[in-house]
């Protein structure tokens, strides 16, 4: 295709590039201070939308800032909570000024906390924990007040402790009478030896993690976290990245993870998984699923599990990691509330494993094509090296060899990347036009179109998304909707990331620096839209036929993150609606029809509801037998939800017969990974609505082209 908007589009991504704004350096012999006053001009300058270092920001600032350090309220006083509120309204006045004393003043007071937590961890775990007292625990933290005393510090120690150890209670209390149940003369530990046990275990734990983890903090690592609640005050993408985070962003990018393969968030005090790598050894498992909380962490050579929750991200994926070939044991919470312990062996995940994809299926005498797209990837340093928009043509024509009439386009959790690929791509399905409107604060809109009038895919175009669809997956689903040239089926709405970031070297900002790495900093320099003018922002892509998936009820879009930018429009581009011969409006109406009364798709909807009302519980008992019944209740409604995991359609799926040929000489496990991908498919009740609606475009598309011809 050709490429006169490449210039730019090298800067445009939607995953991350580098760039120089200017020439201006700064210097200073403080380091701290250096960063902040780069990172403050470079904020104030370049940001899309740049937010006024004022009273309001300030306040905004500063009750982040105190919720970052001390989520779950366990070290901070309501005195400190005092004294830290004459600054409340002039941390502003300090960024100015380049002057760092609140944070001096925080860090200095979170170590003296931290140093009588230690104290008080060790006084609550010395004492027995009675199962029997009949107590709840709230883990609503942000709407519990701080204490006052010492003692009400010690006692919302107290219960956060026992929380934690209730499982650990139960663990060992269920193996013991597993161990009667196999062998009856085994003898039982009783139940003050099994409370003393899962008190240790807890102690052992978290004595790691202030070892561990909270000890070897340095001040610079406190210093990131205040950096970092600065930045994210401009929006959800704008982050600080120090210099050892900058190592593990450069690690990702190269395209090689050395782990379990499973991408985390912090959420609150838990951690969380938001994506399987295809193909790595999480995916291989079949155990982990995404929105799994990670309670604990146990290496293959240690006895003990390392309790996660309230861990720093960074702290916990120190855990979680690890050379390949070793294993490591998860305990995690699913989404149904169960506690199940899953051992991974590590390994390296290639990037290759989350390329584009392709599958055959036949119904009723037709062929259709799954194409399945992880991410729009690129080899940033060769684009027609590597990238998604190429190996998308690539299977396309492979497909097309098997004699499909019908192409599924699957972006369900795809998160985006290269804003290159994506228009390349929309290409392949449309003669011309323009796919994408981009923006920059003050500047004429730049339109980046198809200007190859060739076309890949003419046939019918189904494209299924979810609500962890984003960014570059959302350009992809707009245009074609926008076109006319594609069904969009899946969630009310993609995730609505509307905006492109850059990373920019903060290093380069500063003469004959001598004060040591700075980092870098992903800043939001842009916002996209599409070529109707509307933004994906916050609202996402709405799809044309909806369907409930299990993410229906749980916060997880950009409208939910705090500090997002607006939605708004621009002026449309010109742009010539798919001059087609299937009837768009009346396929649409029968998929919606089927879907009504799909019983699969109802039971996902009771279940998307029934975890949401799982997630927003927040008292929960530290009464054992309470806790017990809880549980027993928990896993007898999730039972009813067993047959969503059974359901089964008719299709069969294969590889195309250039894929087959692989098999003879594969080393790589492909064929295992092929035939795990086609089972699921199999088991996919979206994918088979796409089918269903190819196959209603097909037969309209042929009767409208007969009605055509025939005038």
């Amino acid at each position: 295709m050709r490429r006169n908007y490449k210039a730019l589009l090298l800067v445009l991504l939607l995953a991350f590039g580098s760039c120089s704004f200017t020439t201006k350096t700064f210097a200073d012999p403080d380091k701290d201070k250096l960063l902040v006053q780069v990172i403050t001009h470079v904020l104030q300058q370049y940001h899309f939308d740049p937010i006024a270092f004022d009273d309001a920001f300030s306040k905004e600032l500063y009750s982040d800032y105190i919720g970052n350090l001390d989520p779950v309220k366990r070290y901070f006083y309501q005195s400190d909570i005092d004294d830290f509120k004459k600054f409340e309204t002039n941390i502003d006045d300090q960024l100015k000024a380049n002057d760092i004393t609140f944070f001096n003043v925080t860090y200095d007071r979170m170590l003296k906390r931290i140093k009588e937590a230690e104290q008080l961890y060790k006084e609550v775990l010395s004492e027995p924990f009675d199962y029997s007292k009949d107590e709840m625990f709230n883990t609503d933290y942000e709407h519990v007040d701080y204490v006052k005393t010492k003692a009400e510090m010690k006692e919302r120690w107290r219960q956060q402790l026992k929380f934690s150890t209730l499982s650990n209670y139960d663990d060992i209390y269920e193996q013991e009478k597993m161990a009667k149940k196999k062998d009856p003369s085994y003898v039982m530990k009783t139940q003050k030896e099994i409370e003393k046990e899962a008190r240790e275990s807890t102690l052992k734990s978290i004595n790691i993690y202030f070892n561990d983890n909270i000890e070897d903090l340095q001040r610079e690592d406190w210093f990131s976290i205040y950096v970092n609640t600065i930045v994210e005050e401009f929006d959800p993408h704008t982050y600080y990245l120090a210099p050892k985070n900058k190592e593990d962003f450069d690690q990702k990018m190269s395209g090689k993870l050395e782990g379990i393969g499973a991408r985390l968030q912090k959420r609150n005090d838990h951690i969380k998984i938001v994506e399987l790598i295809s193909g790595g050894p999480a995916w291989r498992s079949n155990e982990l699923e995404v929105e799994d909380v990670i309670l604990k962490v146990r290496q293959e050579n240690e006895k003990n599990a390392v309790n996660v929750v309230g861990m720093r991200l960074t702290d916990a994926i120190k855990y979680i990691k690890g050379p390949k070939g070793t294993k490591v044991t998860l305990t995690v919470k699913k989404v149904d509330g169960s506690i199940k312990d899953i051992t991974i062996t590590r390994d390296v995940i290639e990037i290759e494993e989350t390329y584009a994809k392709a599958s055959v299926v036949e119904k009723d005498n037709m062929k259709f094509g799954v194409i399945d797209l992880p991410s729009f990837y690129l080899d940033f340093n060769d684009y027609k090296k590597l990238n998604a928009a190429a190996d998308v043509k690539k299977e396309i024509e492979r497909l097309k060899a098997e004699g499909i009439q019908g192409l599924v386009l699957d972006l369900r959790n795809n998160g985006g990347g290269s804003l290159p690929a994506v228009v390349d791509m929309a290409g392949l399905f449309i003669e011309d036009g323009p796919v994408v409107q981009v923006r920059s604060t003050g500047e004429p809109k730049h339109v980046l179109e198809d200007k190859d009038k060739s076309i890949t895919w003419d046939g019918p175009l189904v494209i299924l998304v979810n609500e962890l669809s984003a960014s570059a997956s959302e350009i992809m689903s707009a245009a074609m909707q926008d076109y006319k040239r594609a069904i969009i089926i899946g969630s009310k709405q993609t995730y609505g990331k509307g905006t492109v970031q850059n990373v920019i070297d903060l290093n380069n900002w500063v003469r004959n620096n001598t004060t040591g790495d700075l980092g870098a900093l992903a800043l939001t320099t842009q916002k996209y839209y599409r070529i109707n003018g509307g933004s994906v922002q916050l609202e996402g892509v709405k799809s044309d036929v909806v369907v409930p998936d299990r993410f229906s009820y749980i916060d997880v879009g950009e409208k939910d993150k705090p500090n997002p930018l607006p939605w708004d429009e621009i002026d449309a581009a010109h742009y010539t609606t798919w001059n087609n011969y299937f009837d768009y409006d009346k396929t649409i109406q029968s998929s919606k029809e089927r879907m009504s009364n799909n019983a699969q798709l109802k039971l996902i909807e009771e279940n998307a509801k029934w975890i949401k009302k799982k997630i927003d519980e927040k008292v929960v008992p530290l009464n054992y037998n309470k806790f017990k019944e809880e549980q027993e209740v928990n896993d007898k409604e999730a039972e009813r939800f067993d047959p969503i995991a059974d359901y089964k359609t008719n299709l069969t799926f294969q590889s195309p017969v250039y894929e087959k040929n692989l098999f003879v000489k594969d080393t790589t496990d492909l064929k295992e990974k092929r035939d795990r991908w086609h089972e699921n498919l199999s088991r996919d009740v979206y994918v088979e609505e796409a089918i269903n609606v190819l196959e209603d475009m097909k037969t309209t598309y042929n009767i409208k082209k007969v009605a055509t011809i025939n005038k």
